[in-house]
């Protein structure tokens, strides 16, 4: 809920300016009239004066301007006095900082003015603005109509009698019937009630209206400002997000309350921060800072910014809360941990993320371990040394592996300026160059074809199918290329005439096997179980090998081919170099029966 902090005198404790005081250069005498005749009617008008000295030097004879503002229950006789013979007298009180105001009142020693102005200012001093007027005559005084006879009107004539002649009050609430305020922390009520500087403007004196007082020798001595007490009552300006806990007292400090009674900082709640609440605390910035509702009590509490843990503050931008449909704005600033981002929720160039640590953790991000002999100095990014969600690095021409520390299969000579391409149909020794034979040497994996290519190397017989598996359990990829899905146009059977079109050299049904990248092409090891149709390349039920064309530009094979997966393929062939290729213009389809049969029939009577 929105918090109210308690209202308190906040001239106590501080001392107000003035003008003059009495006796402040030299001891000056001064008369007056005792205040029980004055609050009790004597026979004979005011009574018999007395007059006795003043000096604002000596304690037991001075009448200083703290003494409007002292405990008035403890010191209730102590009070401030002008220097004789002025008319225009001033009272300022400074605050040190933003104060809620509720009302001012003034107990006079001597009559009270004839005309005064409450005035306060919200710029510490240099402008000012009027509360009230005060006046025996609005009209005749300060050309305004008095609020007796029109309501809400800024003069009043209800406080400047000269009777009584003392003790007499001059009271101003800064929430009246004419200043209905609903929210208290909105900017109307904050124009209304927010103020650091106070100021009354005595401009006009009066005598107390006593028989016979023309019979006084010396009425110079009767013509002064004197106040007993001046009570400024108000309440430290939180914005709705403090207020004083239960049981402190004094200058306790306590969550929610006030730095003692006078004082204007506020403890604040509901994740804010500053003198008066008026920011959002370090990390909480993920929505604009608002004051607590005081009509309907929601706190509007300030939002932690999800910078997971990497950052100890973050600042609010309009143009992310915005974008984001007015759900997020936070920022987190100088993130930590090697993480970056308006969430610290990447890793910097130069480090991945470690996959089995969350997001918050402080060791999250590792640095690249790229070989710098095998590793590309010009990447997509040109700070990046890996990949920042697998760590893969980014290798020269012809060589693999997630650190680029092997030459690709069909690759060796391992170097500063990568791998080169064996001189072979398949494999080489990746030291020698020296061809291998046959299938013998080469690994078979079983590995989606419908992804990336992985850079399939030799593997040793002590590594587990689990250490491929680098990110989120997906195959590795090549490490030059992004590893973003592949999406593959497939042909569709249409008529027949279509089909025939094609002139397709071979139609076959085959399982796949399995994939090596071979750097600059591809090879898919099938094995053939029937041959619908075949060209000049003599094609056997056995063991062989098709070549994808159209993988070298995105990095994937299409059509699609997964292993261990009966297909049937129909494409062209390279009758120079006994090679069977498969092209997006290839008719790749998961083996039907049907299937089968459908292109047996087509084959034998609709091609002719």
């Amino acid at each position: 809920r929105s918090c109210n902090p308690p209202v308190g005198n906040l001239a106590r404790g501080r001392t107000p300016m003035t003008l003059t005081t009495c006796g402040q250069n030299s001891t000056e005498l001064y008369c007056f009239y005792p205040d029980q005749n004055l609050l009790h009617q004597v026979p004979h008008g005011c009574g018999q004066p007395r007059c006795t000295k003043c000096n604002a030097k000596q304690p037991d004879n001075s009448h200083l301007p703290a003494d409007m503002t002292d405990d008035f229950f403890a010191n209730p006789m102590s009070w401030w006095q002008s220097a004789q013979g002025v008319h225009r007298e001033e009272i300022r009180l400074d605050l040190e900082t933003e104060f809620y105001l509720t009302h001012v009142i003034a107990v006079f020693k001597s009559p009270r003015p004839a005309a005064m102005v409450l005035e306060r200012s919200q710029d510490y001093g240099q402008t000012w603005r009027p509360y009230k007027y005060f006046s025996v005559n609005c009209t005749a005084t300060f050309g305004l109509q008095d609020d007796l006879i029109e309501e809400g009107s800024m003069c009043t004539s209800r406080y400047s009698d000269a009777v009584p002649c003392t003790r007499g009050e001059v009271i101003y609430r800064a929430l009246s019937p004419a200043n209905k305020i609903e929210d208290p922390y909105s900017p109307e009520a904050q124009d209304l009630l927010k103020l650091t500087n106070l100021r009354l403007l005595l401009l006009k004196r009066q005598e107390c209206p006593c028989h016979g007082s023309g019979l006084v020798e010396k009425p110079q001595r009767f013509a002064h400002y004197a106040i007993y007490d001046l009570i400024i009552r108000g309440s430290c300006f939180c914005n709705g997000h403090a207020e004083e806990s239960p049981g402190s007292v004094g200058f306790l400090r306590k969550p929610g309350s006030c730095v003692g009674a006078v004082h204007g900082k506020c403890v604040c709640r509901h994740n804010t921060a500053g003198d008066h609440c008026e920011k959002c605390a370090p990390l909480y910035n993920d929505q604009p800072w608002k004051p607590g509702d005081g009509k309907t009590g929601a706190p509007n509490e300030c939002r932690k910014c999800r910078c997971h843990n990497h950052a100890d503050s973050c600042h609010f931008d309009l143009s992310v809360w915005l974008a984001s449909g007015k759900r997020s704005g936070g920022v987190c600033d100088n993130c930590k941990h090697n993480t970056e981002g308006h969430r610290c929720q990447r890793c910097k160039p130069g480090y991945y993320r470690d996959r089995g640590k969350p997001m918050s953790s402080t060791e999250v991000c590792k640095p690249c371990a790229c070989q710098p002999m095998g590793s590309a100095n010009a990447t997509f990014s040109r700070s990046w040394r890996c990949h920042p969600k697998t760590g893969f690095c980014y290798c020269k021409p012809g060589v693999a592996g997630p650190h680029c520390d092997r030459c690709l299969m069909g690759y060796w000579g391992f170097g500063e300026n990568g791998c080169r391409p064996c001189d072979c149909a398949r494999d080489c020794d990746q030291h020698t160059g020296n061809c291998f034979t046959g299938y013998d040497n080469e690994p078979f994996f079983d590995i989606p074809i419908g992804g990336r290519i992985p850079d399939l190397m030799q593997m040793p017989t002590n590594e587990s199918k689990e250490e491929w598996k680098w990110n989120n359990h997906e195959q590795g990829f090549s490490a030059l290329r992004h590893p973003e899905k592949c999406v593959c146009k497939e042909k569709v059977l249409g008529s027949v005439t279509d089909f025939c079109q094609m002139k397709y050299a071979y139609v076959i049904k085959a399982r796949i096997l399995s994939a090596h990248d071979k750097g600059t092409h591809a090879e898919v090891v099938v094995k053939v179980k029937k041959v619908l149709k075949s060209g000049k390349v003599k094609i056997a039920r056995s063991n062989r090998s098709i070549y994808p064309e159209s993988w070298t530009n995105r990095g994937c094979t299409c059509p699609i081919l997964n292993p261990g997966t009966d297909y049937l393929i129909a494409g062209q062939e390279d009758s120079r170099t006994s090679k069977l290729l498969v092209n997006m213009n290839s008719l790749v389809k998961p083996w039907k029966a049907y299937l089968g049969k459908q292109i047996s029939d087509i084959l034998q009577t609709g091609c002719k």
